[in-house]
């Protein structure tokens, strides 16, 4: 019997190197395993989307209310699906390499630290659409409160910034996304819209479910979520 040698370890460089080569395989996305839904950007390995935003904690009335929304929305778009959770977005969905994601919240806990609380109000109903008209969504305008947003906008901004990640769009809309669909269907959501706007005007108490608490910014970056509570 020979005997054999100590097995040498394997240099720094030469696994640095597939380690990047395996973090630089795109992940084959499969739309049929999230509602048919296409992503804005494709996922790869070692990239973490990241979005920053105002979340609203939907009570039982405010879900009463959904529910006599997609009633009718239905009966024009069927494949209308209620959003899983409910916020105000300030920021673009960006995309964060995992080193990255530490210094980005920090300097949103210490951009977002004097910044005072306040209440929005979110009221009117909206169609939109995202960029690549891939997808539509019923939303709740903001029609009070939209000065301190923009405010909260321009600190997150200069987070991006710092990090050479795209700002917040410009003369942005704020809303509270309600439930989406598929595909560019605004024309036929917008044909019932005058009937949803009846059904939050007439609902009881609508105008106190409808009122948004700005206490706490989140950052969500991949499955992680940050809180950062106003003062």
């Amino acid at each position: 019997m020979c005997r054999c040698s100590p097995r040498l370890p394997v240099p720094d460089s030469v696994l640095c190197m597939f380690r990047d080569q395996e973090e630089a395989e795109t992940v084959v996305d499969d739309s049929s395993k999230h509602g048919g839904r296409l992503r804005t950007f494709p996922h790869e390995r070692g990239n973490w989307a990241t979005h920053v935003y105002v979340p609203y904690e939907a009570q039982e009335d405010f879900l009463d209310l959904l529910q006599l929304l997609l009633l009718r929305a239905r009966a024009s778009v069927p494949s209308l699906t209620a959003m899983a959770e409910f916020h105000i977005s300030l920021s673009q969905g960006v995309i964060l390499r995992h080193h990255w994601i530490s210094p980005v919240v920090q300097s949103l806990k210490e951009h977002l630290a004097s910044f005072p609380r306040f209440t929005c109000r979110a009221d009117r109903v909206t169609i939109y659409t995202n960029d690549p008209k891939s997808r539509t969504f019923i939303g709740l305008e903001v029609t009070s409160g939209h000065s301190q947003l923009l405010e909260l906008v321009s600190e997150v901004d200069r987070v991006m910034e710092e990090f050479s990640l795209p700002s917040f769009y410009k003369n942005p809309s704020f809303h509270l996304s309600l439930a989406w669909c598929v595909g560019n269907l605004s024309e036929e959501l917008e044909s019932c819209l005058q009937e949803l706007q009846e059904i939050v005007n007439r609902f009881e108490d609508s105008s106190y479910l409808v009122r948004i608490p700005g206490a706490e910014v989140r950052c969500k970056s991949g499955k992680k979520i940050f809180s950062f509570p106003l003062r």
